[in-house]
């Protein structure tokens, strides 16, 4: 009976592993191991023969490959990198050069029209605004006329000149009448020296109606024409502008009564804008550093416009609501790019002295302490100790340790400084 019993179980065993191997060809290679190299009931199942692969030995395996990594090579300090690990990494590599250290002062300011480049165009006398030729935006000559007055003290002021001209022309040809005739001794000095006094006097007149004339507007080639200018037009004042430049207000009307007695002086606002000023607020703190005649760099972020100036006043009290004090500078604006009172930001040079090597502040990384800086070698980029000087906003001085010529790291050398610091911490 018992051999009986050994003969069901193995055949038991034999249908039970052909069924899972065909009904379930993935089984688990430990069942497919128990069903084929373990025993049952004493008796050993055959393991798989040799070149006789299991299911799951079937299947194929995803291979996987290791990125390269960086190698830091047997000398300390030294990063060794492939062209395309460098190109991955932003690095880029610039020979180390001298230059100029340069210091700036941010502040903020705000576009004004040049006060040297402004003028008001107003009357000096009382009358009706007979005639505006100009409108808001218009360019203007100088000397161009712009408006025409219609003024009864004009009328009689220039009655008075040719009053007096006339007299004194008059008076001139008696009084060289009467000189002729002393110096020949027909008349007598006391005639003579009657005629020299009044024509003295009448010239004083004529020449006081022409001042008065020349302050009220009129040029000397106008008032040399009064003569032969027809009587209708002695009310007409031509008013003319002072400058160049253009209009950017106008302030009366046509008709307009303008003049004395608490009346509109001004007729128009002429900005010459081929140079404008910078109003730059400095603080207390930093105005030992400016001076007058240093650089202004001016940029604007709205359309990104930059332009250079120079300073050209700094003022002496400080504003009482800001507590900064006011600095000016003047900027060349021949396109009329900027536009008064847009704010932009300044930089102000406050110093420029020239340095044997200058390299970008990220080019030099801490190591253990000190400043150092990537060197492109054969074998890669080696951290090399250096000493530094001077530094600006962008730049910083190296006086010892990189000769100019040197390929160094410029940007991106913090990838580097890391790789160390992992080899670093692997040994």
């Amino acid at each position: 009976m018992v051999m009986v019993r050994i003969i069901f179980l193995v055949a038991g065993a034999l249908v039970g592993g052909f069924v899972i191997a065909t009904v379930w060809p993935g089984a688990p290679d430990t069942l497919r191991a128990a069903l084929a190299g373990r025993s049952v009931a004493g008796f050993t199942f055959p393991a798989p023969r040799a070149g006789e692969t299991t299911n799951a030995d079937a299947q194929p395996k995803k291979k996987v490959e290791a990125e390269p990594q960086p190698d830091h090579g047997d000398k300390p300090g030294l990063v060794k990198l492939t062209d395309a690990q460098i190109d991955k990494a932003g690095i880029r590599a610039a020979p180390a050069v001298g230059g100029r250290l340069t210091r700036h002062l941010h502040v903020p300011g705000t576009i004004v029209p040049s006060a040297n480049n402004t003028a008001r165009i107003a009357v000096k006398t009382q009358g009706i605004v007979a005639e505006l030729r100009k409108s808001l935006g218009d360019k203007v000559a100088k000397g161009e006329i712009v408006a025409l007055l219609d003024s009864r003290d004009i009328a009689d002021t220039k009655g008075e000149y040719l009053a007096a001209r006339l007299s004194a022309d008059l008076q001139k040809t008696l009084y060289e009448r009467d000189k002729a005739l002393w110096d020949k001794r027909i008349s007598s000095e006391q005639q003579y020296l009657r005629s020299q006094a009044s024509y003295q006097d009448l010239k004083v007149k004529e020449d006081a109606a022409r001042r008065k004339l020349t302050f009220l507007g009129l040029s000397q080639a106008e008032i040399d024409a009064l003569p032969n200018q027809p009587e209708a037009q002695f009310e007409r004042q031509e008013i003319r502008s002072p400058i160049a430049g253009k209009i950017v207000e106008r302030r009366v009307d046509l008709g307009a009564a303008v003049g004395r007695d608490n009346l509109e002086t001004e007729l128009y606002s002429v900005v010459d804008l081929s140079k404008v000023w910078v109003d730059l607020a400095v603080s207390p703190g930093d105005l030992p550093l400016v001076r007058e005649g240093q650089t202004v760099t001016v940029r604007t972020e709205v359309t990104g416009e930059e332009g250079r100036g120079r300073i050209v006043f700094i003022g002496p009290v400080l504003d009482q609501n800001t507590r900064a004090a006011r600095v000016v500078a003047e900027l060349a604006n021949p396109d009329e790019t900027w536009r008064p009172g847009s704010f932009v930001a300044a930089e102000i040079e406050v110093s420029d002295k020239a340095v044997r090597v200058l390299v970008p502040a990220d080019a030099v990384q801490t190591l253990e302490g000190k400043p150092n800086v990537f060197v492109r070698v054969a074998d890669g980029f080696e951290a090399r100790p250096v000493t530094v000087g001077r530094s600006d906003d962008r730049n910083v001085e190296v006086t010892a340790g990189l000769e100019p010529g040197e390929v160094i790291v410029v940007a991106n050398s913090f990838t580097l400084k890391s790789e160390l610091g992992k080899a670093a911490a692997e040994d």
